[in-house]
């Protein structure tokens, strides 16, 4: 038997972000450069394709339980 196995990375990919100032898509995602502490996660950066048009970047953290 065999599972699939997934980063952290390939599953932000693709899904949406909203936030005060930004609605869009992540394309890319990667674990974040800078020492960036949330209490239980890890800091990813995250490339966001806004709804509107252009890129920004924004971190995220993400729990893994």
């Amino acid at each position: 038997m065999s599972a699939n196995l997934y980063s952290v990375e390939s599953l932000l990919v693709g899904k949406p972000y909203r936030s005060r100032s930004v609605v869009g898509e992540i394309v890319s995602a990667t674990k974040h450069p800078e020492a960036i502490w949330y209490d239980g996660a890890e800091a990813y950066l995250v490339e966001i394709r806004k709804e509107h048009g252009g890129y920004t970047y924004r971190s995220v953290a993400v729990a893994c339980d």
